[in-house]
């Protein structure tokens, strides 16, 4: 049944509102500041900013990318962010409707997000969002899909894979080839989907990690050596595996 209306425009203004705090959180965290204090200001010459100038996505293009004192360039990614959350919200909403599982979903989505855009900047995965997202999901899961156990195993599975991974490539290589953000960022996609999506997280993260990483090698953007934001690729395979994922997973088992 379809959600009425008025459910999806609140779901989408709800969204967009949350798709702005979530830039506060992709710009502070990685700078180890407060979420919640100050207020938002300019980076530049430190002006807090007006109520009229925090309106996501529609004060971004009323202020035409810039700051309204000194005229410095305000990345698009802001607006991109807010809009992507509203759209996340929305469909999530006509999905799910309003329901527990709506909420784990977009929770998780709003973790990705961040997660993604901070690993993409900063080649860093921050525990404020993957070691409390580990419990929230194993928590939803107690109430709603995967449920308990296909959540735990998804833990022990997402962390475990990587973790021997990176510790196999280290007693090899004597030099670091995954991060223990990683690890832990796979180990929360566990609890949230379970294990299958876990596994199908991964198997996609790596495939477009390994085309991104041949294409910046023929273009000869780096080498062999050139260190890309796995989470970054992980943050993508999460999200197919929480939509269509469940369809292609039916669709490979079909085939046997």
């Amino acid at each position: 049944m379809t959600p009425p209306m008025a459910g999806l425009v609140l779901a989408a203004l709800v969204g967009a509102v949350i798709g702005s705090f979530l830039n506060v959180c992709i710009y502070r965290l990685p700078l180890g500041r407060s979420i919640v204090w100050p207020s938002s200001a300019c980076p530049s010459c430190k002006r807090e900013l007006a109520w009229y100038e925090n309106v996501p996505i529609v004060s971004w293009a009323f202020l035409r990318g810039r700051c309204r004192t000194c005229r410095t360039p305000i990345s698009i990614r802001y607006p991109l962010v807010e809009l992507l959350t509203s759209l996340m919200c929305l469909g999530a909403f006509w999905f799910y409707g309003p329901s527990l599982l709506f909420v784990s979903r977009f929770v998780f989505g709003c973790a990705l997000i961040v997660l993604f855009a901070i690993d993409l900047e900063h080649q860093l995965l921050p525990n404020s969002i993957t070691l409390p997202g580990i419990v929230v999901g194993f928590a939803f899961s107690l109430f709603t899909g995967p449920g308990w156990a296909s959540s735990l195993i998804g833990i022990l599975v997402g962390g475990g894979i990587l973790f021997t991974i990176a510790e196999a490539y280290y007693r090899l290589r004597h030099e670091e080839g995954l991060g223990m953000g990683d690890v832990k960022m796979l180990a929360m996609v566990g609890a949230f989907l379970g294990w299958p999506s876990t596994l199908m997280t991964l198997m996609m993260g790596s495939i477009a990690g390994s085309v991104v990483g041949m294409l910046m090698i023929a273009l000869k953007r780096g080498d062999m050596k050139y260190a890309l934001p796995f989470g970054t690729f992980l943050a993508m395979g999460a999200a197919l595996s929480a939509t269509v994922g469940p369809h292609l997973l039916n669709w490979y088992l079909k085939q046997w």
